[in-house]
C-alpha cells in the first residue's frame, strides 16, 4: 500500500486534515514512514526577515506552524521526519517528491497563502498535475 508518504504542511486547519488523513493511511501499513515538507516560499522569508529580524525565532515560529501536525502523528505513533524547503511551494514539492521515492503526495486544498492560490493557481493542483506518483488533496 502506501509505506513512503509526504505531505506538505504550512500550519493551515488543511494542512491539519492532511496529517490526519496520512495518519490514517501510515496506520494500516506496517512500517510506514511519513515525511512533511514545509516550504518557506520566497516573499514569506523576506517578510519573516524584515518582521522578526532573529533567525532563530524565525525558526521557532515556523516549528511552532507544524506543532500541530507533528503532534497529530506522534499521537498516532506514525513515524516521520520534517524537511524545510525554501522556494515556490508548487514547484518545490513537485521537485522533492519526484525526486525520492514517495507512494502518495496527501496535500491540502488550500494553504495559508490564499492570494498566490488566486493569482497563481491552487499549489495543490500544480502538485497533483506534475508529481510522478499519485497525489490525495484533502478539503
Amino acid at each position: 500500500m502506501y509505506k513512503n508518504i509526504l505531505i506538505a504542511a504550512d500550519g493551515s486547519d488543511h494542512s491539519i486534515r492532511t496529517a490526519e488523513r496520512a495518519a490514517e493511511l501510515a496506520g494500516l501499513q506496517m512500517g510506514a514512514q511519513i515525511t512533511i515538507i514545509y516550504v518557506v516560499d520566497v516573499d514569506q522569508s523576506k517578510t519573516d526577515v524584515l518582521t522578526q529580524g532573529d533567525k532563530a525565532m524565525i525558526d521557532q515560529k515556523r516549528k511552532q506552524r507544524l506543532e500541530p501536525v507533528e503532534e497529530i502523528l506522534r499521537g498516532r505513533d506514525v513515524s516521520y521526519e520534517v524537511v524545510i524547503r525554501h522556494g515556490e511551494p508548487g514547484p518545490t514539492i513537485v521537485h522533492y517528491a519526484n525526486d525520492h521515492d514517495f507512494d502518495i503526495v496527501i496535500i491540502g486544498s488550500r494553504g495559508l497563502n490564499t492570494l498566490q492560490e488566486m493569482v497563481l493557481g491552487s499549489v495543490s493542483h500544480k502538485v497533483a498535475k506534475r508529481a510522478k506518483c499519485p497525489v490525495m488533496i484533502v478539503k
